[in-house]
Parts: structure tokens; C-alpha cells; sequence
């Protein structure tokens, strides 16, 4: 390390010192073998990084991978992920190496922005290879430090790859003083989804009694969307008279009371969960399990992603409906999925709308076969397009890993 490297880290870390009253007790021992942390700076980020995660641990048995959260997130509501995950320490020299002392990975993968120049200019020092993916110009300076020029060129510096979703970051890092044979751009991973497979018998039959017949699905409806999805199929067979609205209950107590309140309406409905067949001239199919969406994804050309007319709910992951081949209608309060739907509606894979009105709309615009196959097609090729880059940075960390275990075992 150059000396006014070293001057530089030895006043940053003067000013961010801290760490030995913040006492790290991990209540989670370290695995054996090797390990891979994985930093991820944003919420909407887990799924996909988790996804990535999982094809890392296959192609490498034995590995073991800990997901770490910036210090100020609440834990409890980044769910979903099967790895453990933990709190980054704060930005404070004594807490970074506490951290690094107890986890000791064989490598870092920050996803992002919000890097702390504390602890990735540790794990450099303790040659743990670090890559940095999705890069945002966004470093975390302690307060008393902002007036240190060159902190955010030296964290930078401390990656062996660099990959940015833009010509610009990349650009602009280069521009920092940053090698420029460690900066590329790449897109950001994406999450591959893989829905559980359906028998066949029941699919084909329920294909058969829905023959010929146009069919939309309404999954996971809060019970106050109820009236803006019934507004919206109404308005729809005006014009389809033979629609069948697939209406799935996000809470299965409300499956009955909405079966009654339906027959009120004069719309004839069957009750899925109770057996009811579907007849020729059934309007609704009333469904509450969650695992059915699987077969209603399947059968229905359109689907509405409900929990998201109002707000409260936060939305629902698409990805399997698109995967399954149905174009995607959603409302506008998706919460943490709006990066995916954004992707998807810029694919030409997913319809937005804000009223019942429009709602009904969509779903007789985009029930024209030739529209629903190419917001398929759209869709999965939107699903697709990550996967050879995550089959590159699969390769970059094995090798990496491979690296650094054929150094430690030369005698």
C-alpha cells in the first residue's frame, strides 16, 4: 500500500473510531469450509441475489454463504431468503474488524451502493478478494471524514472486479482514478423463477372445461380490491360475453362470504375450494389456496397481480406468472416489487392500470390472442436475459475461490 494510501485510512479511521465500544456478540457461529459474504444494499435486491446465491452453492457443494444488510435495516422485514443474514457493524474501525475476525470469508460480494470504506478496506487488507456488482457512486463517510477527498477512490480500489448497469458509473469511477481493467459494465442479476410443476391430468382437464372460453385471473385480491375487480369483469363481458373471471382470495375466510355476495350480484360462480365444477356458463371460479395460482397461472392468458389497487398491501412477485406464460396487469402500490414491474412494462411484458375502469379495459385489450402470445414471449425473454451473465460471475467467484485456496495451501 502506497504512503498516502496508508495516511489517508490511518486519518479516516482515527476519525470513524468507535468500534471497541460497539461490541460484536454474532449470535450465529461461523460453518466450516469455505464461505462467501454477500452484502446487499437494498431490499428489492434479496431475491434475485438470494436466487444467485443458490446457483453459486450448487455449482460449489460445500459452500456456505452469509447475507449481510446495511446497519440501520430491521432484519425482520427482509424476508424470504434461505441463507442466514446478519447486520452490517456500523462504520466504526473496531466493529469492521470484530465483524471480519468472526466470519473470516474467503470472499465479498457487495451488491450496490452504500459502501463502507471501514470495512471493505479491511478485507482487502486481509487479502479476502472483493467484487463489486450492480456499483452505484454512493460511499458511506463517517461525519467527521467527509473532508478526506480520496476515501471514496481508495474503497473503490479495493474490488478486483468492478461491475456497473451503466456506461456512465462505470465512466465516472474510471474517473476517480480506478483502473479501468477492473470497471465494465453488465447488467444486474436477476431472479430465474422455477414454479413447481402441476399434473398434468388435472391441468387438461380443467383446460377442457374452460374450451373455447376467453379467461382472466385475478390472484391474491384483498378484500378491498373485491369491488373494483367485479366492476372491471362486468365491464369486460359487455364486450366478451362469455369471460371466466378466475377470482383468487388473498384471505381464504373470505372465500365463502364472497360466493354468497357474488350470487347476490347475479353472477354465476363456482367454488373451486368446495369442488364446484366449472360449467359452461359459470362467470367466476372463486379459489383461496395458494398453492392453486400455480394451476391458474397455467390455464389463464392474463393475469391481474391484485394486492395492489390499494395501498397496503404491497403487491406480489410476478415472476412466476410471467414465467408460466400469462401477461401481467398490476396496480400502482407494488411496494417493493416495483423494479421488477418497471422491467417488465418497459419488455412490453406487463400493463399497468389504476382503476377499475381501466382494469377492465386491459384485460379485454390484452385477451386478443395475438397481444396476450408476444407479452408472453416478452415476458420470458425479460426472465432470460440475466442468466448467461449469471453464469459469468458464477465462474468470476469460483475462480477467485480457487485462487485464493491453492495460495493458502502452498506451503
Amino acid at each position: 500500500m502506497s504512503k498516502p494510501r496508508s495516511l489517508s485510512l490511518a486519518a479516516y479511521r482515527v476519525l470513524s473510531w468507535g468500534g471497541a465500544q460497539q461490541s460484536i456478540r454474532p449470535d450465529q457461529p461461523r460453518p466450516d469450509g469455505e464461505l462467501v459474504w454477500v452484502h446487499i444494499a437494498t431490499r428489492d435486491r434479496l431475491r434475485a441475489i438470494s436466487d444467485f446465491c443458490l446457483r453459486l452453492q450448487q455449482a460449489r457443494p460445500g459452500l456456505s454463504l452469509l447475507l449481510s444488510a446495511p446497519p440501520e435495516i430491521d432484519l425482520s422485514r427482509w424476508t424470504g431468503s434461505p441463507f442466514p443474514m446478519v447486520n452490517l457493524p456500523a462504520e466504526q474501525t473496531g466493529a469492521a474488524r470484530a465483524f471480519l475476525d468472526h466470519w473470516k470469508p474467503d470472499l465479498g460480494l457487495w451488491v450496490g451502493g452504500g459502501l463502507m470504506p471501514s470495512i471493505i478496506t479491511r478485507a482487502e487488507e486481509r487479502k479476502i478478494p472483493m467484487l463489486l456488482i450492480e456499483a452505484q457512486l454512493d460511499v458511506v463517510l463517517s461525519r467527521n471524514a467527509r473532508w478526506l477527498p480520496d476515501i471514496s477512490r481508495y474503497t473503490f480500489d479495493c474490488f478486483e472486479h468492478i461491475l456497473t448497469t451503466t456506461d456512465e458509473t462505470a465512466r465516472q469511477i474510471r474517473r476517480m482514478g480506478v483502473a479501468s481493467s477492473k470497471v465494465r459494465k453488465a447488467p444486474p442479476l436477476q431472479f430465474s423463477p422455477n414454479p413447481h410443476p402441476w399434473p398434468e391430468d388435472e391441468l387438461i382437464e380443467t383446460n377442457h372445461a374452460l374450451a373455447g372460453r376467453p379467461v382472466w385471473l385475478a390472484a391474491r385480491v384483498q378484500a378491498k380490491e373485491f369491488i373494483s375487480v367485479l366492476s372491471a369483469h362486468r365491464q369486460a363481458l359487455r364486450i366478451l360475453p362469455r369471460l371466466a373471471l378466475i377470482l383468487h382470495v388473498a384471505d381464504r375466510a373470505e372465500a365463502a362470504p364472497l360466493q354468497r355476495r357474488l350470487e347476490t350480484m347475479d353472477l354465476r360462480c363456482s367454488n373451486w375450494d368446495d369442488g364446484g365444477p366449472i360449467e359452461d356458463t359459470t362467470q367466476v371460479i372463486v379459489s383461496s389456496e395458494p398453492e392453486d395460482l400455480g394451476l391458474w397461472q397455467r390455464v389463464s392468458p392474463v393475469s391481474f397481480m391484485a394486492s395492489s389497487l390499494e395501498r397496503g398491501a404491497g403487491g406480489q412477485d410476478p415472476l412466476d406468472a410471467v414465467a408460466l406464460g400469462s401477461a401481467v396487469i398490476y396496480g400502482p402500490h407494488v411496494d417493493i416489487y416495483q423494479t421488477v414491474y418497471a422491467r417488465l412494462a418497459e419488455a412490453g411484458a406487463a400493463h399497468p392500470v389504476k382503476t377499475a375502469t381501466e382494469l377492465g379495459d386491459a384485460v379485454v385489450a390484452l385477451l386478443a390472442p395475438d397481444r396476450a402470445a408476444g407479452m408472453a414471449l416478452a415476458g420470458w425473454q425479460a426472465i432470460t436475459e440475466g442468466a448467461p451473465q449469471a453464469e459469468r460471475l458464477v465462474d468470476m467467484l469460483q475462480d477467485l475461490l480457487d485462487q485464493r485456496s491453492n495460495h493458502d495451501a502452498r506451503p
